[in-house]
């Protein structure tokens, strides 16, 4: 909720109409708070001294206000506490959450912030001042409440319906109403009447909330360039909105400029640094950007910050440790064994977080043998496969990213055959989901390291740039070298087929021997999968050579 009006009195008689979770590890506290919130006639309250007993008591009754400190003595804090009510939506839109806290650092206020408290409480509490704080944040939910209770019903029609009728007749509570009625068009999808209201609002003054509206319902109409330009002046203006760089770095994204998108979010987490999702985010940018030292910086965090969130996840250490073996390969330094062992590390701490999990520990195997081949450590990568193997032949098809993971390590070990089989009963199972057989596609045409990845796409830019430029015989040289790093790729044998092509064309007393080698070209090719991007250029190409040897 926003700020109620200071001028407001509270309304003391409805604190005895709500219940009160006091959520503090100090005893003294929590009787301290439970005797000011008597005080002020307050009747049902309940006192609990950890955020484990604290989401169970939600879980079984309703909360209408929450007074939770930020420093807990179990790992969780208020932060995690106010995530996960949210998350599990345990608490109302009408209910009320108050961030209590001696402790002020921008660290802490900026991430406790992303969750939206409803206030900030400062140590020490009076009783003066809880009156009037969380007075007049009751006044402001008694007089929403209606609105508050369509929205949690999802009854969006007649909570805009309120919200409209409401702005004439609460004038006070405008800003709320305004910013809500926005947030329920968007809901909605109905963009034109979304922008109408945020420009009611800025039409007044500047508002970060409503120019963050207004962006918003600019990107879901495929208004980039105008929603990019609006967040970054509102960025200019306002550095501390942090929603707003979220939301410019997906714009960024959808222009196709994932660079600048990975320095908005590096902009943003340097501001506050304790948002998972960001962190997160940042990471799987930076790793397709092939930013593997951002990317690791990033996955750490997110792991850290994961380690008391309900957004804790066993594929957040996952990806860390792939990046962590992205680092180490074939870098049988100090700094690259240290990278090796930090992602031994890693997996071996996600296992014993997640026990009896029989396919977490196998794809974690599998990541550990690729590990161990990146380090020269051969005679144990080939153990661990061989574990591997038995524990698969009671598995009918792994789950995608542990399927991907296993052909990447029988890549690594030089068992393409075997990791060409393993991608081509993967392309059975999920194939037939776009991203999914996008993430097949990708590693067999790329099975090898980032940074190979990186040399070979770069050569085949420039041997694209020279077949355009009619430089035929620097466009086979390059693709040539292309292909001596991945020999099996589909688009950079096709590309070096049609150089060969154009130049049979332009001079045919060699072409036998062009042919011959757009032949061998092509038999690399003989078993790309129907579904992939490329083979309908496979088979024309197919058809030419064809015609042209009859």
């Amino acid at each position: 909720m926003s700020t109620p009006d200071s001028t407001s009195p509270p309304d003391t008689s409805a604190f005895g109409k709500l219940t009160y979770l006091v959520v503090d590890d100090f005893e003294n506290f929590r009787i301290s708070m439970r005797h000011m919130l008597r005080s002020c006639g307050a009747n049902n309250i309940e006192l609990v001294a950890h955020a484990r007993a604290a989401i169970q008591y939600c879980t079984y009754n309703h909360v209408d206000v929450v007074l939770c400190d930020f420093n807990l003595d179990e790992g969780r804090n208020g932060q995690h506490i106010l995530e996960e009510l949210r998350h599990k939506k345990l608490l109302k839109r009408s209910s009320l959450f108050l961030m209590v806290t001696s402790e002020t650092s921008r660290e802490m206020v900026m991430g406790a912030r992303e969750y939206q408290p409803d206030a900030y409480l400062a140590k020490p509490i009076n009783r003066a001042m809880l009156e009037k704080r969380l007075g007049s944040l009751i006044n402001q939910r008694n007089a929403l409440l209606a609105i508050n209770r369509e929205i949690d019903r999802q009854n969006y029609p007649e909570a805009i319906s309120l919200c409209t009728s409401a702005i004439t007749r609460l004038p006070r509570y405008r800003t709320w109403l305004m910013k809500t009625l926005g947030e329920l068009y968007l809901q909605l999808g109905d963009l034109t009447h979304a922008i109408k209201v945020y420009d009611e609002a800025l039409a007044q003054r500047e508002l970060p909330w409503a120019r963050l509206g207004r962006s918003k319902a600019l990107l879901a109409n495929h208004q980039y360039a105008e929603a990019v330009d609006s967040l970054q002046s509102m960025i200019a203006s306002h550095p501390d909105y942090m929603e707003a760089y979220d939301l410019l770095a997906q714009g960024l994204e959808r222009q196709h400029h994932p660079g600048k998108a990975q320095r908005i979010l590096e902009q943003a987490i340097n501001q506050s640094p304790n948002a998972l999702h960001r962190q997160k985010h940042l990471a799987e940018l930076a790793e397709s950007n092939q930013d593997m030292d951002t990317a690791a910086e990033a996955w750490r965090q997110t792991v850290r910050l994961g380690a008391h969130s309900i957004h804790n996840s066993a594929n957040h250490d996952l990806s860390l440790s792939r990046v962590l073996y992205d680092l180490s390969d074939d870098n049988t330094s100090i700094e690259g064994e240290k990278l090796a062992n930090e992602a031994l590390s890693v997996l071996e701490s996600m296992e014993k977080r997640y026990p009896d999990n029989e396919i977490l520990e196998l794809h974690s195997m599998v990541i550990q043998c690729r590990v161990h081949a990146g380090q020269a450590h051969f005679d144990k990568a080939h153990s661990i496969l061989e574990s591997v193997r038995a524990k698969l032949s009671s598995v009918d098809v792994l789950e995608l990213e542990a399927g991907l993971d296993y052909a990447r390590t029988l890549y690594r070990l030089e068992l393409e055959k075997e990791a060409r089989a393993t991608l081509s009963k993967l392309t059975e199972y999920y194939g037939d989901e776009p991203d999914s057989a996008r993430k097949i596609e990708s590693l067999l045409d790329e099975p090898v390291s980032f940074r190979i990845k990186i040399k070979a796409r770069r050569f085949n830019r420039e041997g694209i740039a020279a077949f355009e430029s009619g430089k035929l015989l620097e466009a086979e040289a390059i693709f040539s070298k292309a292909l001596e790093i991945i020999p099996a790729h589909p688009a950079l044998n096709l590309n070096q087929v049609q150089v060969l092509l154009k130049q049979y064309n332009n001079n045919s007393a060699n072409g036998k021997v062009l042919l011959e080698r757009c032949q061998q070209h092509l038999d690399r090719l003989d078993d790309l999968p129907e579904q992939h991007a490329q083979y309908r250029r496979y088979l024309a190409l197919k058809h030419k050579l064809k015609a042209l040897n009859l």
